[in-house]
């Protein structure tokens, strides 16, 4: 049984009669239909902390979806799993192919930005600050991107900029 269909959140619910009523109201192919389910299920199983479950969803979706803004959706969320499950190289590799299909998606900028500086502080503890100085640069440009295709939101990445003097405004 599709997950869709045992959900007991009514928020999820609501969601879900909703997408079905424009899946049969949108012209769409069965393919893509299906690569939508797979997709709203992942992201109900993700939300309830089922990452195995989302992920083999996702990479259903992913098979079936051929919309490349639609399969940045996708992989941005198998990101967002591996970032939850500490796999952090494994994230960024993820939010890159979500960014090469969608440029415009500034929550991965960010997230990818939230790793760099832990990398710059450990390099530091090594005593090699030039490679420190790149991570911190690293997480400073994207951090901008970000920033700059959502001005209202990243509110701490712009204090952290400014802190450390990558921003002037």
């Amino acid at each position: 049984m599709p997950r869709s269909q045992r959900n007991d959140n009514s928020i999820d619910k609501t969601f879900t009669i909703v997408a079905d009523i424009s899946l049969q109201v949108i012209p769409t192919t069965q393919r893509e239909k299906k690569a939508f389910t797979y997709y709203r299920d992942g992201m109900s199983a993700q939300s309830e902390g089922e990452y195995a479950e989302a992920l083999q969803n996702y990479y259903e979706a992913m098979r079936l979806e051929i919309d490349p803004y639609d399969r940045s959706y996708i992989l941005y969320n198998i990101g967002l799993i591996h970032t939850s499950n500490g796999e952090h190289a494994r994230a960024l590799e993820y939010y890159f192919q979500a960014l090469e299909r969608n440029p415009s998606l500034p929550q991965a900028f960010n997230n990818m930005a939230v790793t760099y500086p832990d990398r710059g502080e450990q390099a530091i503890q090594q005593g090699d600050f030039e490679t420190s100085e790149a991570w911190f640069s690293r997480a400073a440009d994207h951090w901008k991107q970000a920033i700059l295709l959502a001005p209202g939101n990243y509110i701490e990445a712009r204090n952290w900029l400014k802190i450390t003097g990558r921003l002037k405004d």
